[in-house]
């Protein structure tokens, strides 16, 4: 009979706390949310450029040219482990008087780079890195277009390799330098294959011209890989991008340097309308300029690719 008072005493102030936080409104009726690890980025953007003459005595071809491109992100980071993975595509073409519909840019690429790192104090990962580019549509040195100079595929690379990375996640600096890094160029387009296009081996023929063995799809490199990419507001509401990437195989003509730089400033209108300027430089030893002579496409030494944009456009993140 002594325990009576005590179990009525502790129910009557079970009551009194349930009633006191059901009036502050701190009942939780559901579980809280399950906490994500996961950080999506979606941005997609097209740019429009226009030039029109009516009547204009100085001359001067009336023109129309459109950009779409979109940047889509996922990244885990949790602790000591992060994985990055990015997709990027383009596609731009270009409408002048009297000429048929032309492309401007074209590029599909995804990154994917897993880090795995001892402390959570520490900015440096062990990482593997995958990198995968081509293209959608059939490119052309204009204006002749009968004979592709590149296809879908054709071509088309992918990086594989493993090791370090140092990412500072508030400076926005990613480096990144593997030592065993595996090169794939893939051309699966025979005609361009037998050309020897991108570095593939070409085909052999005998004197008389005809086909002996016909020239390799792909054509696989072991050597170095060095990138580094970095994002930061340089003054209000410009912001700059840089991304550079460079390769040396071990096995043929190691020191000639593959080069892949790209640089972009970004300014800021308001949250929708965005300006942007930059350039894109490209040397690889094992691409040949073509020219063409009589109809003929030739095929000359590397030369250094050199791709500037300007543009102004709408811009939606999601």
């Amino acid at each position: 009979m002594k325990l009576k008072p005590f179990f009525i005493g502790t129910f009557l102030t079970l009551i009194s706390m349930a009633t006191s936080a059901q009036e502050n409104g701190t009942i939780r009726t559901t579980l809280p949310d399950t906490i994500s690890y996961w950080k999506n980025k979606n941005t997609v953007g097209f740019d429009l450029s226009e030039i029109a003459f009516v009547n204009w005595n100085a001359g001067g071809e009336s023109s129309v040219s459109g950009l779409l491109k979109g940047n889509f992100s996922r990244v885990y980071n949790r602790e000591n482990v992060k994985w990055f993975n990015e997709l990027i595509v383009r596609y731009g073409v270009n409408k002048q008087n009297g000429s048929a519909l032309r492309k401007t840019d074209d590029a599909f690429q995804f990154n994917s780079t897993f880090g795995y790192r001892e402390d959570t104090l520490s900015n440096w990962y062990h990482s593997i890195k995958f990198n995968f580019n081509t293209q959608f549509t059939n490119g052309y040195n204009y204006p002749n277009t009968n004979l592709a100079i590149s296809k879908p595929f054709a071509p088309a690379y992918t990086f594989f390799g493993i090791g370090a990375e140092y990412a500072n996640k508030e400076k926005r600096f990613n480096f990144y330098c593997s030592p065993l890094t595996l090169k794939n160029t893939l051309v699966l387009d025979q005609r361009l294959a037998n050309q020897g296009a991108f570095g593939v081996k070409k085909a052999i023929y005998d004197p008389t011209g005809t086909l002996i063995l016909e020239g390799e799809k792909t054509k696989t490199e072991l050597g170095i890989l060095v990138t580094n990419h970095f994002k930061r507001e340089i003054a209000k509401n410009i912001s700059f991008e840089n991304r550079l990437s460079l390769y040396s195989d071990y096995l043929n003509h190691f020191g000639n340097i593959d080069v892949d730089w790209q640089a972009l400033f970004d300014l800021v209108v308001n949250e929708y309308v965005k300006a942007n300027i930059g350039f894109n430089l490209l040397y690889d030893d094992d691409i040949k300029a073509k020219k063409e002579i009589n109809g003929n496409q030739i095929i000359t030494g590397p030369k250094i690719q050199l791709k500037q944009m300007l543009g102004v456009g709408l811009v939606y993140n999601f």
